[in-house]
C-alpha cells in the first residue's frame, strides 16, 4: 500500500519513497509545445501548485540525474523525454515568506542563497567588475539585519547571467507563491517597505535577463501594477478561467474515483458534494489536499483553510460599497451571482467591487460556474462545495459581526427546535451590530439570511419569493419529508411606542398570522414551525408556533 502525500512538497521523494502519485507530467510536454517566455498560473492555496513546480525543476535541471523519478511517467512516452536535465534550472519558493518583515525578507534571502549555493562553482572565474558584484550582492544576501530588499534586486539574474556563461544555456526559472511575500506585507502593514525591492527582484529575473529560456510562475493573483509583468513578450496568463494547464492543478474526476479506491474509498454524492464543484476552465476539479485528508482521517469534513487570502477579504469587507453588500445578499439569497469579476488585478491594488469577487474566484472561496461575457469580464460565480461553505460562514460571521460560533449555535438551536435557546441566542446576537444598521426590517432579513448560508444541505431556502398568496421572507423548507421545515417572518416597528414590550408582541403576533393567511407553508410537507419576529432597534419580539 502507498503512502498517502499529504503535504509532500518535493517531486523526488514523491517518487523515490513510495508515495500514491497521481501522473501530472504530460504538463512538461504543454510547457515547452507553447514555448511562452513567462507563465504565470494562479490557483488557490492546496491544489499542488508546489509539487508541479518541483517536477518541472525535477525535469530540466542539468545538475541532476531524474531518470529514474520519471521512469513510467506519461512524458518519457513523448519525444520531450529527450529534454530530462538539459538546462540550468533555478528553483524558488515564496511560500514560506510570511510573518512579520523581517521573516519575509530573511525568507527571500534563503531562498536566493540556497541556489547559489548550489551553484557555488560558476563563480569561480569572475572578471574584476563581476567579482565585485558579486561580493556586493553576496554581502546583502547575507546580511540579515538589514531587512529589506533593495540590495539584492540582481541577485536571481547574475546567477542566471553566470549560468549561462558555464553552461552555454539560457536558464529555466521556477518560482512557487511568488505574491505571497505582497500579500503577506500588505495584509501586516509595511507593504511599501517590500514591494520596490521584490518587484525589482522579478522584475530583472523575467523581464530585462538575457539569460531567460523560459519561466514558470505560480501565485494566489496577478499584481498588476507593480511593473513586474510589463511589455514582457509572449506574456501568459492563466486564471481559473484558462482552459491552458487547468487539467495540471488539482484532481479531476477519474483522478480522485482511482484515488479513493485504491484507499478503499467510494466517489459517492457525499464527497461529491464535501469536495467537488470546483471549475478551471474546462474542467471539473478536485482539491487534493482536502482527498488526500480524507483519505488519510476517512472523516468527510472539512480541510480547506486559506489564512492569508481569508485576512485579505476581511479588509476587503470592511472597505466594501453599497453595491458589494447587496450582491452579496444577492449571492446568499440565490446560491450564485452574475457579476463583473476581475481577476487580472489584485484587490489591494485596485480597492472595487470586480476586484473583490475576484479575490474570492482566486482564493478559492468561489468558482466560476458561467461565462457569460468574457470580454466584459462578466460571470456567474457560486461557492463550490459544501467544505468551502464552512470556511465561507466564518467571512459570513464577519461580515455579520458575529463572534466566534454564534451562527453554529443558532442554526443548531433552530434545527433541533429548541425554541428557547433559539430565542435567548437571538436576543444576543442582535447585542452586536451597530444600532444604525439595524433601520428597517431588510436589516433583520439580511442578518438571519446569512446565518441561513450553513444549512441548504438539508434545506431549500426560499427567500421573497411568491409563496400561497403573498411573497414570503424566509422559508427553510426540509428537503428530507420526515424533518421540520420553517417559515419566518420579520416586522419592523418604526415609530417609538410607550408600552414597546407590548407593541412589539402585537406585532409578532401579526407576523405568525400573515404566514397563516397569506399561506406561506403552501406546498411543505410534514412537520411545521411558523416564527414571527418583529423588531425595534436592539429590542425584538420571537413568536414560535408548531403546526
Amino acid at each position: 500500500m502507498k503512502k498517502i502525500p499529504t503535504g509532500i512538497k518535493s517531486f523526488r521523494k514523491l517518487r523515490e519513497e513510495n508515495y500514491y502519485f497521481v501522473d501530472k507530467t504530460l504538463m512538461i510536454k504543454d510547457f515547452l509545445e507553447r514555448g511562452s517566455e513567462v507563465t504565470l498560473v494562479t490557483r488557490p492555496r492546496r491544489f499542488g501548485k508546489t509539487i508541479n513546480m518541483s517536477m518541472l525543476s525535477e525535469f530540466f535541471d542539468i545538475t541532476k540525474d531524474s531518470k529514474e523519478i520519471f521512469k513510467g511517467t506519461k512524458i518519457m512516452d513523448t519525444p520531450y523525454a529527450n529534454e530530462l536535465n538539459q538546462y540550468p534550472t533555478i528553483f524558488i519558493s515564496f511560500a514560506d515568506a510570511k510573518r512579520d518583515k523581517a521573516s519575509i525578507v530573511s525568507t527571500i534571502q534563503d531562498q536566493m542563497l540556497k541556489e547559489w549555493d548550489r551553484y557555488n562553482y560558476v563563480f569561480n572565474d569572475l572578471t574584476k567588475y563581476e567579482q565585485n558584484k558579486h561580493d556586493f550582492l553576496e554581502n546583502r544576501l547575507m546580511n540579515y539585519s538589514n531587512g529589506n530588499l533593495e540590495g539584492i534586486v540582481d541577485s536571481i539574474s547574475f546567477l542566471m547571467d553566470k549560468l549561462k556563461d558555464y553552461y552555454h544555456k539560457e536558464v529555466m526559472v521556477f518560482i512557487d507563491e511568488y505574491d505571497t511575500p505582497f500579500i503577506e506585507s500588505h495584509t501586516k502593514g509595511f507593504y511599501e517597505e517590500v514591494r520596490g525591492g521584490l518587484s525589482g527582484l522579478l522584475h530583472n529575473s523575467l523581464k530585462t535577463s538575457n539569460s531567460l529560456k523560459y519561466a514558470f510562475i505560480t501565485g494566489i493573483q496577478r499584481v498588476a501594477k507593480e511593473n513586474i509583468f510589463s511589455d514582457l513578450n509572449n506574456l501568459v496568463v492563466c486564471d481559473v478561467t484558462d482552459q491552458r494547464y487547468a487539467s495540471y492543478f488539482g484532481f479531476d474526476s477519474n483522478e480522485t474515483r482511482k484515488l479513493l479506491e485504491y484507499y478503499g474509498l467510494q466517489l459517492n454524492n457525499e464527497v461529491k458534494e464535501m469536495y467537488d464543484g470546483y471549475h478551471i476552465g474546462n474542467q471539473d476539479i478536485y482539491n487534493p489536499w482536502s482527498l488526500l485528508n480524507y483519505v488519510d482521517t476517512k472523516e468527510l469534513t472539512s480541510y480547506w483553510v486559506n489564512t492569508s487570502a481569508n485576512t485579505m477579504i476581511k479588509d476587503g469587507i470592511k472597505k466594501s460599497n453599497h453595491d458589494f453588500k447587496e450582491q452579496y445578499k444577492e449571492l446568499i439569497e440565490d446560491g450564485y451571482l452574475d457579476t463583473e469579476v476581475n481577476l487580472q488585478t489584485s484587490f489591494y491594488e485596485v480597492e472595487s467591487t470586480p476586484t473583490l469577487w475576484g479575490l474570492f474566484v482566486n482564493a478559492g472561496y468561489l468558482t466560476v460556474d458561467q461565462v457569460i461575457d468574457l470580454m466584459d469580464g462578466y460571470y456567474r460565480i457560486r461557492i463550490p462545495n459544501e467544505e468551502v461553505k464552512k470556511e465561507f460562514k466564518n467571512i459570513t460571521d464577519y461580515y455579520l459581526s458575529l463572534g466566534d460560533g454564534q451562527l453554529n449555535r443558532l442554526m443548531r438551536y433552530l434545527r433541533y427546535e429548541q425554541s428557547d435557546k433559539f430565542i435567548k441566542e437571538y436576543k444576543e446576537i442582535l447585542m452586536i451590530p451597530s444600532y444604525h444598521d439595524l433601520e428597517k426590517e431588510n436589516s433583520y432579513h439580511m442578518m438571519m439570511l446569512g446565518m441561513c448560508l450553513c444549512l441548504d444541505k438539508d434545506y431549500e431556502i426560499i427567500s421573497n419569493r411568491e409563496v400561497g398568496k403573498g411573497r414570503d421572507d424566509l422559508i427553510l423548507k426540509a428537503k428530507d419529508e420526515k424533518k421540520t421545515s420553517f417559515v419566518l417572518e420579520f416586522k419592523y416597528l418604526k415609530e417609538d411606542k410607550k408600552d414597546l414590550e407590548k407593541a412589539l408582541d402585537e406585532l409578532s403576533n401579526k407576523a405568525i398570522q400573515q404566514i397563516k393567511d397569506n399561506k406561506y407553508d403552501y406546498g411543505l410537507k410534514g412537520k411545521i414551525i411558523y416564527i414571527g419576529l418583529a423588531h425595534h432597534g436592539k429590542d425584538v419580539s420571537i413568536k414560535w408556533e408548531e403546526r
